[in-house]
Parts: structure tokens; C-alpha cells; sequence
């Protein structure tokens, strides 16, 4: 039952922190360290929770997935934004994987992480720029590549995806709104990928037993994820990027005295 309610709290968190830009790596590893988790287990179970989460924004914009399905160019929001703003990451990404996996997942990297993010959010927020994307269709592919470069800055645990993307995106004129739903849309091939290729380089540790606990976690993920979404959508609007930033700022305080 302890283990039950652990796989539950774990899902609901990374629901809850893999969209918002407030890194859910930050706070699945504080959480782990208050509930004493750890092992090769461990981390397969946050690997299935994070496909979880992602499975929830494929479910919300299904129509906008499936849209990039006609390839048609020059036509807002099309498949080229999407080649355009993945692949610097995912080419960093491939090329670095090991590395990454071995020399960066430290809680020291993420005190790191979540305070450089929390810089680069408030440069975001307070530098003023001319608005040339106020909706998702008014994305340029300049605009879609550069922030798909910003995406890199997330490899580095506790940086945040969302983050780092939503910043890069403001950075380069996009409206905070657009860049928010921008940034989940290209966090699904990306996550997912990376998801399957820890899945498989972690088969080894993953047993039948594992897996009722495995779906628990996956399902709580997926729900509250979609929660998650539909209301930063809404809360972005009224809330500025440096309020997250300053979440985030504790959040590495908290890190210190707990974890570090």
C-alpha cells in the first residue's frame, strides 16, 4: 500500500511540474530524496510517468497533431515548425545522451539548473520586445528554429523544458500564450523519443510485479497532467513568466537544505 501511494504522489507531480516551467526533474528528485527512493527502479518508474504526461498534450491537441499529418506548408502552424524547433535538441541530445545521463543528474547540477532557468526567465519577462506572433499560426520558421535552440538549454536537468523554450520563444517575439502552447506541442516527439530510448536501455529492470505500480503512476501523470495544461493555458495569460522564476528561486533554496 506505502508503495501505492508513492507511485501516486510521484504521478501527480510529474503531471503537475513537466509543463509548467518550474522543472519537474527538480521536484521528482526532492521528492524521491523526502520518500526515500532510489535505484535503477526508480528510475524506469520516472520514465513512465513522463510518457504519462506526455500522453496527456497529445490527447489535447490531437487535432493540431493530426493537422501536421496533410503537410501543408505556408499555412500557419505546419510539420516544418516542428522539424525546425526539434532538431537542435534532439541532435544535442542523441549526441550527448550518456553523457548527459551520467554527469548531469546530480542534485547539485539541478540547484544549478533551476536558478539559471529562473535568470533566463526573468531576462524573458522583463525585456521588452516587439510581439510578431501573437498565436500559434503566426510562428515564423525563424522564430520556431530558434526556439527549438533554446530547447538544448533544457538537457541540463532542472533548467526546464518549458522553461527555457517559453523564454526563447518571448525572446524572439512570440507571445508568452503562443510560446507556452508552442513548447507543448514540440515537447511530444521530443519526450516521447527520449522516453522510449530510457524505456528500452532500462528493460532490464523493469518485471511483471513492477507493473500494476508502473500504470498507477502513468494514469495519475496522464490526469492531472491534462489539469495541469488546460490551466497554465489560462493562467499564463494573467501571470507573468518571473513569477515561476521566483518559484523556482525557492524551490533551489528548499534543494540546498534538504537534499545537497
Amino acid at each position: 500500500m506505502l508503495e501505492l501511494i508513492k507511485a501516486i504522489i510521484l504521478g501527480v507531480i510529474e503531471g503537475l511540474t513537466e509543463f509548467l516551467p518550474i522543472s519537474s526533474t527538480g521536484h521528482l528528485i526532492l521528492a524521491a530524496e523526502i520518500m526515500d527512493l532510489s535505484g535503477e527502479k526508480f528510475k524506469t518508474f520516472e520514465v513512465v510517468i513522463q510518457f504519462g504526461a506526455v500522453l496527456a498534450v497529445f490527447v489535447l491537441y490531437f487535432k493540431r497533431f493530426f493537422a501536421l499529418l496533410k503537410f501543408r506548408l505556408n499555412e500557419g502552424l505546419n510539420i516544418m515548425h516542428f522539424i525546425l524547433a526539434m532538431l537542435p535538441a534532439a541532435a544535442i541530445g542523441l549526441l550527448l545522451h550518456d553523457v548527459i545521463k551520467t554527469y548531469l543528474f546530480s542534485s547539485t547540477t539541478v540547484v544549478v539548473g533551476l536558478i539559471l532557468g529562473a535568470i533566463l526567465m526573468i531576462i524573458a519577462d522583463f525585456r521588452k520586445r516587439e510581439i510578431t506572433a501573437l498565436e500559434l499560426d503566426d510562428i515564423t520558421y525563424k522564430q520556431a528554429f530558434l526556439i527549438g535552440v533554446f530547447q538544448i538549454l533544457a538537457l541540463w536537468p532542472g533548467f526546464s523544458r518549458s522553461g527555457s523554450t517559453i523564454s526563447g520563444g518571448m525572446l524572439n517575439g512570440v507571445s508568452q500564450k503562443a510560446a507556452a502552447e508552442f513548447t507543448f506541442l514540440i515537447s511530444v516527439p521530443i519526450m516521447a523519443g527520449a522516453s522510449l530510448l530510457d524505456l528500452v536501455q532500462n528493460r532490464a529492470g523493469l518485471t511483471a510485479s513492477d507493473l500494476p505500480l508502473f500504470l498507477i503512476g502513468l494514469c495519475s501523470a496522464f490526469i492531472v497532467a491534462m489539469i495541469a495544461v488546460v490551466t497554465f493555458i489560462n493562467l499564463i495569460k494573467k501571470l507573468k513568466l518571473s513569477y515561476f522564476a521566483y518559484y523556482r528561486i525557492v524551490l533551489a533554496i528548499i534543494f540546498i537544505f534538504i537534499v545537497l
